[in-house]
């Protein structure tokens, strides 16, 4: 009778990453996808005008938007989309140049005002900026077809 020798079948110690990368490709793609949806904002009709763009801040710029009905919206609260009255506009840029200043960091503050709405809300508007603590207030406009005046 012949006896037989088993051996012992030694664990494969490799691992095989190709189902790590497949999932990777896949949140690439899905991040690639969702970025440009998530830029949210209100929709403005922006005077054209001919300028210069600002210098870059180190942080996303304060954006007060103004609406043809003359409602204020700011792109760095909860619900951009949302209305906001004029008083917690102005605390809510407060508390943010306040963090921006102890911070040391740059930051820009604009108005973005639709071309029909009444002149009074965007000055308004800026005003609202200046008691909030703001140095400086620009305006956007849109310089895609600017005419040279």
């Amino acid at each position: 009778m012949i006896i037989k020798k088993s051996r012992r079948i030694s664990p494969i110690s490799e691992i095989n990453v190709v189902p790590y990368i497949d999932v990777m490709l896949v949140l690439l793609v899905i991040f690639m996808i969702t970025a440009p949806i998530l830029t949210q904002g209100v929709t403005v009709d922006l005077p054209k005008s001919a300028s210069q763009s600002l210098k870059t801040a180190d942080r996303e710029p304060i954006i007060v938007s103004v609406n043809r009905n003359g409602d204020y919206f700011l792109n760095i609260n909860n619900n951009p989309g949302t209305p906001m009255d004029p008083k917690s506009l102005m605390v809510r840029v407060a508390a943010e140049l306040e963090m921006a200043r102890q911070s040391k960091q740059a930051l820009n503050v604009l108005v973005k005002g639709d071309q029909g709405v009444p002149y009074g809300k965007v000055v308004t508007a800026m005003s609202l900026l200046k008691q909030a603590g703001a140095e400086q207030v620009g305006l956007l406009t849109d310089s895609s077809q600017g005419d040279q005046a």
